[in-house]
């Protein structure tokens, strides 16, 4: 039997692709046009998606933009030296055919195909191509009898405590994003729609498995991540039993023991939501699969409960450079991987792991979500000072992976955490999230509302996009930000149109200077600044941001110990003083400052590699500080971006 699913009528890709989710023999001849007009005849639909919630802001297509300069040196390096680089498909495949050796280890296939599509969607590169089409042929082999892509046998499904739904979330999503982005093979849809049929029969209301039941840790929060790919499952199929299956999913509360669905709702705490377990990527991963549950049902308490976090991740949790979570004081147990009151205990000497590579990735997806429904500033904000330092940061400099988790004072990277060595390769879920968060860059750069484009990262690019819904338009954006805060941008219409181009300006550039064809025009911090005119070829835009060097001092911390530190910021760039160069990165100083900034001066690095370094003065005499990102603690080496204040008795 043929499955047939109509999605959308309005479609223009509507009939190839009907056709494309008619198993093989039926996509010849006659029978998929066929196929068609009986669904024509039955109203125009077969388990068609009900009403979605428009997003304010959308992606551009993939391809339409091209990064040069800081972000794409960054894509490139990784791409090369990771995903297509020492990455062990085959291994990863593996473990669905011989079995997990460690709970969860089956995560890892679906999220390095996740980037690796998602950089295609990019770069569209052959050699890319052949890479992930080879992995997932090779992953379709390895099917159970039931139609499950699981490491668990048949008889021992569902298997909880070896994390099993968690895996096939990370299948389903790797699937998924291969079948979006690199190629719709009706083979693929297949093996997502039984993978998910599986589950579907395993897991539920009694007699089947409840999935609060489901997982390793306390709460078993993981388990109802799954909801992401099942509700990307039912918008690809329209097949109503995913949506009653994400219905299912919603009311459970995410969390045995604990409704933190409506824990958002009603403004508890990150850290306090959940129990003792409020593992910030889990947590995230199931508030994205909420916002594609918002988009089609509407629920106006998910869309609430969505926000509510959201903002409260950013005044409790967000640190420094733009991640969260922490293992001192309230959750010692969850290795760093945890909400704490980050935002508040960033400076307290205690901790030992922070800020995990996974929950920075996600966070910056979260944002993108939240971007996209609302269209608020405030995310782009937040995904900035994580990319700049927290992503970046978080890199290791020959693209080889990524740390575990970061520090802020201390040795920066460290790679140790869940994972193992496949092939001789040692692989962590965060240095295949790392890649990701890259890989993300182009989704997010420049999008698209109803006006026109929406500019939100100020990298050197070409942009193609379409405005008026039929006339092409071209943007050359001219920078090297953020070394410098002047950014160019050309607008070469293919012919004059009335469209708007809207900016987003930083909310830290207090003084910013926007001109259009020279003529200056008004923004306000922490805003987007729409540019409604009839564009003609050869205008201009051009924007300098404020760059000064800010001084931020310590949010205080629930010990003495934790209270008396400084940190300098300079756009969106933290700056850290950093062992390779300075022997005493780690003495009290006093920095001089008026106002909240301080005078800071480029100089040339010290060593190659290094992005940014500027002299700072201090009571003690100028300082070296370099961006956070460029630090390289690979080697044992210490940094400290938050800086120890000196007593002014010391400094007579």
């Amino acid at each position: 039997m043929c499955r047939i699913t109509f999605v959308f009528f309005d479609d223009p890709d509507c009939l190839s692709r009907t056709k494309s989710l008619l198993k093989p023999s039926f996509r010849t001849g006659y029978y998929w046009k066929i196929a068609l007009i009986y669904i024509l005849l039955c109203g125009g639909k077969m388990g068609s998606v009900s009403a979605q919630q428009k997003d304010v802001f959308e992606p551009l297509d993939g391809g339409a933009i091209r990064f040069s300069g800081y972000f794409q040196q960054k894509m490139t390096n990784s791409l090369e030296h990771w995903n297509m680089g020492v990455v062990p498909y085959r291994a990863f495949v593996n473990v669905f055919r011989e079995g997990r050796t460690y709970f969860a280890e089956g995560e890892m296939w679906g999220k390095a195909v996740r980037s690796g599509a998602m950089f295609y969607r990019y770069t569209h590169d052959p050699r890319l191509k052949k890479l992930l089409s080879a992995t997932v042929a090779d992953l379709l082999t390895t099917r159970r009898k039931n139609g499950s892509i699981s490491a668990s046998p048949v008889a021992a499904q569902p298997d909880g405590p070896g994390g099993d739904l968690w895996e096939r979330t990370y299948v389903l999503l790797g699937l998924e994003q291969y079948y979006r982005w690199v190629d719709p093979d009706p083979k693929v849809l297949e093996a997502m729609i039984d993978e998910a049929d599986c589950t579907l029969s395993q897991i539920g209301p009694a007699p089947k498995t409840s999935i609060l039941d489901q997982g390793w840790s306390p709460n078993h929060i993981e388990s109802s991540t799954i909801l992401e790919p099942i509700m990307r499952l039912y918008q690809m199929t329209g097949y109503k039993r995913y949506l009653d299956f994400a219905r299912y999913i919603v009311e459970a509360g995410g969390a045995k023991g604990y409704n933190i669905i409506r824990q958002a709702a009603e403004n508890v705490p990150p850290y306090k939501m959940g129990g003792p377990y409020p593992k910030a990527y889990e947590m995230m991963s199931l508030f994205e699969g909420l916002t594609e549950y918002y988009r089609v049902t509407g629920d106006t308490l998910v869309r609430k409960a969505v926000l509510n976090l959201y903002h409260n991740i950013i005044a409790r949790e967000i640190t420094l450079i733009g991640n969260g979570g922490g293992d001192q004081p309230y959750h010692p147990a969850v290795y760093g991987e945890a909400w704490d009151n980050t935002a508040f205990e960033q400076t307290n000497p205690a901790i030992q792991r922070m800020m995990e590579t996974c929950a920075g990735v996600t966070w910056l997806k979260l944002c993108g979500q939240v971007l996209r429904l609302t269209g608020d500033p405030s995310a782009v904000d937040m995904m900035e000072k994580y990319v700049y330092n927290g992503l970046f940061g978080a890199m290791r400099p020959d693209g080889k992976g990524f740390s575990y988790v970061n520090l802020l004072n201390g040795i920066k990277t460290n790679p140790k955490g869940w994972g193992g060595t496949l092939d001789g390769v040692y692989v962590t879920c965060c240095n295949l999230n790392g890649p990701l968060g890259l890989a993300y860059l182009p989704y997010l750069a420049v999008m698209q509302s109803g006006d026109g484009p929406v500019i939100n990262f100020y990298n050197a690019a070409t942009v193609k996009a379409v405005v008026r819904g039929k006339d092409s338009l071209r943007l050359n954006i001219q920078t090297d930000y953020p070394r410098s805060g002047n950014i160019r941008i050309q607008v070469d219409p293919s012919k004059p149109a009335s469209f708007a181009i809207t900016l987003h300006i930083p909310a830290w550039s207090k003084e910013t200077v926007l001109r259009v064809n020279g003529r200056p025009l008004h923004v306000t911090p922490g805003t987007y600044r729409k540019i409604q005119r009839t564009w003609t070829a050869g205008d201009e835009i051009s924007l300098a941001l404020d760059l000064r060097c800010r001084v931020i001092p310590s949010p205080g911390g629930s010990t003495e110990a934790a209270g008396n530190f400084v940190a300098v910021v300079r756009g969106p760039v933290v700056l850290a003083r950093d062992e390779n160069i300075d022997p005493h990165y780690r003495a009290p100083v006093r920095i001089l400052a008026k106002d909240g900034y301080t005078k800071g001066v480029t100089e040339d690095p010290a060593l190659p590699g290094t992005f940014l370094q500027l002299a700072i003065p201090t009571a003690e005499g100028n300082i070296r500080m370099v961006d956070y990102a460029s630090v390289n603690n690979w080697n044992g080496k210490h940094l400290y971006t938050w800086l120890p204040v000196a007593e002014t008795d010391s400094l007579r």
